[in-house]
């Protein structure tokens, strides 16, 4: 009982710094993909399925130094380059997917044939390629999908709470989480794909949840137990909610030998770390000052 009342306590002084943290990281994350985009000309890196180009997977029997490589590639062919391996299974050959626009499949082959020492065929050598226009469509259905996603779940957390502030922080816990996701994809260095988009859109959705169960216990439960009381009981249910899933996507990223799926399954892990932050700090701070200022708890 001494701990809560302590911990209310500092809760009590300090909420306004919870809540100002993240709003100092989701001005710097909006300046960081201002420029981002003023240089690259979108706020993140796209694979060659959202902006066009050429997939080619090659299988070798021995290990390949991706560092040399992709060293090499890009001596060829500029920085529009993307090295990855795939990971072996046991008695499975050594895998590498090369994503580029800046060569055709033959011009790929003759480099690749020129690193390896030896003939590329169609058992060991294969390649996807995809039209620019074809792709940026793409790319902008599912940015739109995004939006609409996100506007759609902003009208259902209004109609549910019917209240201005709460409502809005939960969509503004939302945007954060988006925002500052999105800041720490492009500092990894990380080219997102469709399928990095679909994870974003289960993001948002994952976000909302955590927040809607906060703003409910916190608004809605007004009878149950003093406010800080409430917070805490919402901050229990949700870390297990969020360390469950962080925990599930995690194994899935360690085990899943898909890069697709590594894809997603980092994403919203990231997500999830940073969602901690925008519900029990930001979302927390503006329901805590909405609800002393109106109801004097």
């Amino acid at each position: 009982m001494a701990m809560l009342e302590t911990l209310e306590k500092f809760y009590e002084k300090k909420y306004k710094y919870l809540f100002f943290i993240p709003l100092i990281i989701l001005i710097l994350s909006l300046v960081y993909l201002s420029l981002f985009a003023s240089e690259h000309g979108e706020i993140v890196k796209t694979d060659v399925s959202l902006r066009g180009g050429l997939s080619a997977t090659v299988y070798v029997d021995s290990p390949v130094d991706i560092n040399s490589l992709d060293y090499f590639l890009k001596e060829n062919l500029g920085d529009d380059v993307l090295v990855r391996s795939l990971v072996a299974l046991e008695g499975s050959r050594n895998g590498i997917i090369i994503e580029t626009s800046a060569a055709d499949a033959k011009t790929l082959e003759q480099l690749l044939e020129e690193h390896f020492g030896f003939d590329l065929n169609e058992e060991n050598f294969f390649t996807q390629e995809t039209g620019s226009r074809l792709g940026k469509n793409f790319y902008g259905q599912m940015i739109r999908a995004l939006l609409i996603a996100f506007l759609l779940m902003s009208i259902v957390v209004f109609f549910t709470f019917r209240s201005f502030v709460p409502s809005l922080a939960v969509v503004f816990s939302a945007f954060f989480d988006l925002t500052v996701t999105l800041t720490v994809i492009n500092l990894l260095g990380m080219r997102i794909s469709a399928a990095g988009i679909s994870a974003l859109i289960l993001l948002v959705s994952y976000s909302v949840d955590t927040d809607v169960l906060l703003t409910t216990r916190m608004l809605k439960r007004r009878g149950e137990g003093k406010l800080f009381e409430r917070v805490l009981g919402a901050f229990k249910t949700g870390m297990t909610m969020t360390l469950t899933a962080f925990g599930a996507v995690l194994i899935g990223y360690f085990l899943s030998t898909s890069a697709v799926l590594k894809e997603i399954f980092l994403i919203i892990a990231i997500g999830l770390v940073i969602d901690i932050v925008a519900t029990y700090a930001m979302n927390a701070g503006i329901l805590w000052i909405y609800m002393k200022r109106k109801y004097h708890e």
